[in-house]
């Protein structure tokens, strides 16, 4: 039995000193690698060239070139109409009228006051030719002292009486032919006739209904829109921080939701030199500017007023040197305290370097799609950090690196 207890004794002392030493080795390599230089997963790219097309998008509806809205111009009811909404018209084709007895019955006053005026101006200058060979011969035969001054001075005060009456009378008929040449003018709006070639695209009165003439502060009844299809544009409106971009004569791919599978081709004709003005808008908003494209061959199933979109194609380059656009990096400037209201900050990618980071300031050209140019700073072929977005906020100059190879994949 004492054997038996003195060889458990020994053994026992041996496991003690086993664990010991187990534990201490546990320590030491936790401890080895606690030490161990830190590794941050990225994702991993070269740099190389590829096309490069900057677009701008914008949202609006398509509008005819031509666009005239006819507004009653005198009041007055609707008698006949000669269109339906749909028709093709051309310039000078009759479509409605309006009342015109009045109208008719003024400018017949009108024409019997000229004709009284004139028969009254014709006893008016008879009696003038008359007054003035009576004058003649009293002025010759005061100058033979036949007669007296009074006399002469009778003669003269009735010639000119004669003359003012003429003169009144030619007045007269002078207002009263301007008199008719308005009423003519009213009476001539009372009918109306397309002045342009082009659609009925909106008919919003019937007749028998009255046609009322706006004010200063009140509009007036608009009875129908005529539009010229032959010449389709989309009216779009483009960001403040975009429309810089935008030029005169650029193409643009558009398409109209109502057909999604079709793409419009077109060039930008109009930009818009202010910003457009919205109800209720703050100072804080983003502003629009209007942008016009006019669309080189419009499919006359194209209507006014369907919503659509443009791309606008501001840049092209081919073979550029691109990176990714999550590569970019914008960070304060080294040395510089994030606190300071001057403090100025670098953009640039983490390019790799025998299993490190660099940071590397580069010069941007244009965007296209998920890419954007490089004009200084990298070569081709070499590799940057693409990503992830967390990662790429902990980076600093040197860090280790680890390649995430499924990402990648």
């Amino acid at each position: 039995m004492a054997e038996n207890r003195s060889f458990w004794r020994r053994r026992k002392r041996t496991l003690i000193v086993l664990g010991v030493i187990l534990v201490i080795a546990l320590i030491v390599v936790f401890n080895l690698r606690a030490q161990r230089e830190k590794t941050v997963k990225v994702t991993v790219a070269k740099v190389g060239t590829t096309d490069l097309t900057s677009i701008i998008s914008a949202s609006g509806e398509v509008k005819p070139k031509k666009n005239v809205e006819i507004s009653a111009l005198v009041p007055g009811r609707i008698i006949k109409i000669g269109i339906e909404e749909g028709d093709i018209v051309k310039a000078g084709d009759f479509l409605l009228k309006l009342d015109s007895t009045q109208y008719e019955a003024v400018a017949e006053g009108n024409r019997a006051s000229i004709r009284s005026f004139k028969a009254q101006l014709i006893q008016d200058e008879a009696r003038f030719r008359k007054d003035r060979n009576a004058y003649e011969r009293q002025k010759k035969l005061f100058d033979e002292q036949l007669i007296s001054k009074d006399q002469l001075e009778t003669s003269k005060l009735q010639f000119d009486v004669s003359t003012a009456q003429v003169r009144a009378i030619q007045s007269q008929i002078q207002q009263a032919e301007a008199s008719l040449k308005s009423t003519m003018d009213n009476l001539n709006k009372t009918t109306f006739v397309s002045p342009i070639d082009g659609m009925i695209t909106s008919l919003r009165v019937e007749e028998g209904e009255m046609a009322i003439i706006g004010t200063m502060n009140n509009p007036g009844t608009v009875l129908l829109t005529i539009a010229d299809l032959s010449v389709m544009e989309v009216e779009v409106e483009v960001d403040e921080t975009d429309v810089v971009g935008v030029e005169l004569g650029q193409t643009a791919n558009v398409r109209v939701d109502a057909y999604p599978d079709t793409v419009f081709k077109g060039k930008v004709t109009e930009i818009g030199s202010s910003a457009l003005q919205k109800a209720a808008a703050t100072t804080q908003e983003s502003r629009d500017f209007k942008v016009v494209v006019t669309l080189d061959n419009p499919a006359h199933k194209l209507k006014p007023g369907l919503s659509a979109s443009a791309d606008i194609i501001s840049a092209e380059k081919k073979g550029v040197l691109a990176v990714p656009i999550s590569s970019l990096v914008l960070r304060d400037k080294p040395g510089e305290a994030k606190e300071k209201k001057d403090a100025t900050e670098e953009e640039g990618v983490y390019a790799v370097e025998a299993g490190r980071v660099k940071f590397r300031t580069v010069t941007k050209g244009i965007a296209g799609g998920m890419n954007i140019e490089i004009v200084s700073g990298l070569k081709e072929g070499e590799e940057i950090v693409t990503g992830p977005y967390n990662a790429l906020r902990e980076l600093k100059d040197g860090t280790l690196i680890k390649n995430d190879e499924k990402k990648t994949k």
